[in-house]
């Protein structure tokens, strides 16, 4: 995919990639699921429904020894919500019932992809020997730079301000992250790889579009990344990216990327499959890979053009941070020498993404979607004015 070279074709429209991470594809081993005894209850689920609001005084059952399609815990929390006739059923109806309206919500491909995943990191986690075990949990004083401890500690946005520099409107850089960190990071993420080639285990790349790198969670830092996005990200994004869903952050992606010589060189213009990204700069030596923003766009316009004031490069800096919304348009310049690991952690709320499935019109946050609704009240304001003359 070609880039925007230079100040002029900059305004031409592109076509952008949509930056997903990998999934499994959907089968299992034999292509089965193991199915629950046939049901008693006439339940094809379609017609199958639950309670509003649940009956409290309810004891529910227990369902951990049984063979389900889904948590045993979820079912008895449901056991609350269903119709009083049913409560006292045996465990197998409840259990048959409750299924099949849980199949409606979350289809098998997609529970199987879920398993897959979950076996493939469990094989990882299981036979894969930390080299630095302490950055495998959160210790924030020796992570991150005094300054934005502080900022994060006093939690108000002149606090978040005062530490960072907003170049364009909607990209926020700041100073985040220890030398010593990263230091350790770029060795276990190094080390994480050494195992890999030695053990010829088959790993997952962090998404469609980087052949380099290494998917963090997947190889046991999870938790830690889970509480860098909830105690840090989280209070950062609630009051910078309030309108794509920033306050109800609920799952994250967490991965190294590495550019340079036998490595990734670049990394063509697309979106992220995120509401707001984390990219910090871990370092070694390099020249070049810049990222170049252009503007907000929702799926609609995400291929429109550029306009003159979206257009933005950033040079990174090892221990320093990026955060923006994952919709905002960026790439990556060649990284001409040397090498360069980025951390990155795609930060998602799945509240936002269920809300934005009925809504039309983003220009609160999509540049071109603002961009149009202006040009209306413009519209609208010289007939009104022409109208008026003619009076």
């Amino acid at each position: 995919m070609s880039h925007p070279q230079n100040g002029s074709s900059d305004h031409t429209p592109f076509l952008l990639h949509h930056h997903h991470h990998h999934h499994h594809p959907p089968t299992a081993s034999n292509g089965h699921v193991p199915a629950l005894p046939p049901p008693t209850l006439p339940s094809h689920g379609l017609n199958n429904t639950l309670l509003t609001s649940p009956q409290r005084d309810h004891n529910p059952d227990n369902y951990d020894d049984m063979r389900l399609d889904f948590n045993h815990l979820i079912f008895s929390s449901l056991e609350q919500y269903l119709p009083s006739h049913l409560l006292n059923r045996s465990r197998e109806e409840k259990a048959n019932y409750m299924t099949s309206i849980l199949h409606r919500y979350l289809p098998e491909s997609e529970r199987i992809r879920i398993q897959k995943h979950k076996e493939y990191r469990q094989k990882i986690i299981s036979n894969f020997i930390p080299l630095h075990k302490e950055i495998y949990s959160m210790h924030a004083e020796n992570y991150f730079v005094p300054s934005f401890l502080q900022a994060i500690k006093e939690n108000r946005e002149a606090s978040f301000r005062s530490i960072m520099v907003e170049p364009v409107k909607g990209i926020f850089t700041f100073q985040m992250l220890q030398p010593i960190f990263c230091e350790k990071l770029i060795s276990e993420v190094d080390h994480f790889e050494r195992w890999v080639n030695h053990t010829k285990f088959r790993i997952m790349r962090p998404n469609t579009m980087n052949q380099y790198g290494a998917v963090l969670d997947d190889f046991g830092m999870e938790t830690m990344l889970d509480r860098l996005m909830n105690d840090f990200i989280l209070p950062m994004s609630r009051v910078l990216f309030a309108e794509v869903g920033g306050s109800t952050l609920d799952s994250h992606h967490g991965f190294v990327v590495e550019y340079g010589t036998n490595r990734d060189v670049e990394l063509g213009f697309h979106v992220d499959d995120s509401e707001v990204t984390l990219n910090i700069c871990l370092g070694k030596e390099f020249s070049g890979g810049e990222l170049f923003f252009r503007g907000v766009r929702c799926d609609e316009h995400v291929n429109t053009e550029t306009q003159s004031e979206e257009i933005f490069d950033y040079s990174h800096v090892p221990g320093r941070a990026v955060l923006h919304r994952g919709r905002h348009r960026h790439g990556a310049r060649p990284t001409t020498s040397g090498h360069r690991l980025n951390l990155i952690l795609w930060c998602r709320s799945s509240a936002f993404r269920e809300m934005r499935r009925y809504q039309r019109n983003f220009s609160s946050w999509c540049g071109e979607c603002r961009r149009k609704k202006k040009e209306r009240e413009r519209l609208s304001i010289a007939a009104t004015k022409q109208e008026l003359l003619r009076l």
